[in-house]
């Protein structure tokens, strides 16, 4: 339950009070500051408490965005300010320090607007929401209140509610093709009690039978499973919508949003390449290729983000191209579609799945993420070359967790710290990368079951070892975690094709699934501010290096038969590990009370 304190006089029909109501508040009321405090003292430190003016004049929704959003501690409009749990102390510290100077000595009338004037100079942080259109005001007399009403009058609050819904930087094809009536089918969810988790989980079921489906190798099964796939995606667009549309936010939710779309593209991957199969092709290699390439593409995408995530003095000529671009519309459209984000990208496949053969929808993934991938990497690493920025100790500490190094590596890069110290500035992405084409190379070049592909892991480690030897604050070091991903990653699919044994890059596409399930879980605890994995996890699985090394060793050491096998078990004890610890860990933060989130997504 939450409580809302109406402060001064009551207006003679004003719908304050039947507006919060519907919000869900418990409503009290207090007719000067003292009794305010002594209101808000009797509420449950648990609970939500809001003090809003009984003056007040707006849109439901303007309320429902600056009362009941969950993400923020604090947060406030025009004559109403709110506090969850977390924000109760700094609440109760201003109230109590405005009725010690008097209250009503200030300019500003409402209690309210007080309060937050008190928070501000505490440098306490309140959130404002973005209200547009919306109407939020305390009107001081009976005129003003009057053309406010008017003023809320002439506004739809639903939609704007419902044009708000939608992301504001979108795909063209989920702009144009999809949110147009999804964000009604939102509003319909939302009317029946659906929560965003459920429409998320019902997008991944109807995926999985997507891929299911696409395993028949029937042409019906095709288009059948290309049709359910848009689906999947109309309903993927719609959690989100849901979720802005009624403020339903959560830490649990937000990662498996994010979660599900990884599982629901490679689980439809694999139901490709089942159904090529049954047709007599073999589709495995191309299947894992696509799934390393667009795991390589996002880390690209996390590991920029986060180096400059709070950078300093950040200007770069490229990005002031880049804006100037944006404010060209056909410009805008066209640059994100070459990118192949999601909408275009699962567009694409469905299509392709429906008319062509599994082959042909691979090769087209991989040119296409090809493409987007060259693109988007060539443009961040000339905007680090010219952009003159300084990397924060938060952001060399994000990239070091996604390094994602092992015990071997970390002990390199412990007996290496000194020197390195005394290398040039861009040397980590120069090593990561010389020792991910070495042992990539190594593995492709030589025949299956050689020495040498274990000389070159272990040379690997090494490189790795002094990637990490230092604070990754260089312009480029933000390559470092995508180059150790591609050798992982590569090492495996190369090893498993050259075992040329049936089962064996199947086996391989479960071991990178659960391996980049790990790295991908590593991303969204970092941007929900709950740290990286526990060391004792990273150390279990191997660390990159770790992983790297067992395979090549593995290869060397067993028949191709045998190594299908080892492959199939590294891949189920690696899954089972990281899934235990993360479900864990999500379900832990949910009804721990962990802040709410939203992650926008991922428009790749």
């Amino acid at each position: 339950m939450s409580t809302a304190i109406l402060t001064g006089q009551p207006v003679p029909g004003s719908s304050i009070e039947a507006d919060l109501r519907s919000l869900g508040f418990d409503l009290r009321t207090a007719t000067d500051a003292a009794e305010a405090e002594t209101l808000l003292a009797e509420v449950p430190g648990d609970q939500r408490v809001a003090l809003v003016d009984a003056r007040f004049v707006g849109h439901v929704h303007a309320l429902r965005l600056g009362l009941t959003d969950p993400r923020f501690p604090l947060a406030a409009i025009p004559g109403a300010v709110t506090a969850q749990p977390a924000g109760r102390q700094a609440l109760t510290r201003a109230m109590a320090r405005e009725n010690s100077a008097g209250g009503g000595t200030t300019l500003v009338d409402s209690l309210a607007d007080r309060i937050l004037t008190a928070l501000d100079a505490d440098g306490t942080a309140v959130h404002r929401p973005e209200l547009g259109s919306l109407v939020a005001a305390v009107p001081a007399d009976p005129q003003a209140r009057n053309e406010a009403r008017q003023a809320v009058t002439d506004v739809d609050d639903e939609a704007v509610r419902l044009k708000s819904a939608v992301k504001a930087r979108d795909g063209f094809f989920t702009t144009y093709c999809i949110s147009p009536y999804s964000r009604y089918i939102a509003r319909w969810c939302a009317r029946r009690g659906l929560t965003p988790n459920q429409v998320t989980t019902a997008s991944l079921i109807t995926a999985l039978i997507a891929a299911a489906c696409a395993a028949t190798g029937t042409r019906g099964g095709f288009v059948a499973a290309g049709v359910l796939l848009i689906a999947s995606f109309v309903l993927d667009c719609t959690d989100g919508q849901l979720a802005r549309y009624s403020l339903q936010y959560s830490t649990l939710g937000a990662w498996l949003d994010a979660t599900f779309d990884r599982a629901k593209e490679y689980a439809y991957y694999a139901g490709l390449a089942l159904g090529a199969a049954r047709g007599g092709d073999d589709v495995w290699a191309l299947a894992l290729g696509a799934m390393v390439l667009q795991t390589c593409r996002h880390v690209v995408d996390f590991s920029f983000n986060e180096a400059n995530h709070d950078a300093t003095a950040n200007t770069s000529p490229t990005a002031a191209l880049s804006d100037k671009l944006d404010s060209v519309g056909w410009t805008v459209w066209l640059r994100r579609m070459i990118v192949l984000p999601i909408g275009e990208r699962w567009a694409m496949i469905a299509v392709l799945t429906a008319l062509t053969t599994p082959r042909i929808t691979f090769y087209a993934l991989l040119i296409g993420c090809a493409f987007a991938a060259t693109y988007t990497t060539a443009g961040r690493v000339l905007r680090s070359l010219t952009r003159k920025a300084r990397r924060t100790d938060r952001a060399a500490a994000a990239l070091a967790d996604l390094a994602d190094s092992g015990p071997l590596a970390q002990g390199f890069a412990e007996a290496l710290k000194k020197p390195a110290r005394k290398l040039p500035g861009f040397t980590a992405p120069v090593v990561a990368l010389l020792g991910a084409l070495a042992v990539v190379l190594t593995a492709a070049l030589t025949n299956f079951g050689g020495p040498w592909p274990v000389v070159a892991a272990l040379g690997y480690a090494l490189t790795s070892g002094l990637a990490v030897a230092r604070p990754l604050k260089g312009a480029l070091d933000w390559l470092v975690p995508p180059f150790l991903r591609a050798a992982e990653y590569g090492t495996v699919l190369v090893l498993a094709a050259e075992a040329d044994v049936n089962g064996a890059l199947p086996a391989a596409f479960g071991l990178v699934a659960a391996v980049a399930y790990h790295h991908y879980d590593t991303v969204y605890r970092i941007r929900g501010d709950a740290g990286a994995p526990p060391a004792w996890l990273v150390r279990s699985i191997g660390g990159h290096e770790g992983r790297t090394l067992v395979v090549t060793v593995l290869a060397a050491l067993l028949t191709a038969s045998q190594f299908k096998v080892a492959l199939t078990a590294l891949a189920v004890a690696v899954a089972l590990v990281v899934l235990v610890e993360s479900i864990r860990f999500w379900v832990g933060a949910h009804q721990g009370g962990a802040p709410a989130v939203h992650d926008e997504g991922e428009t790749a």
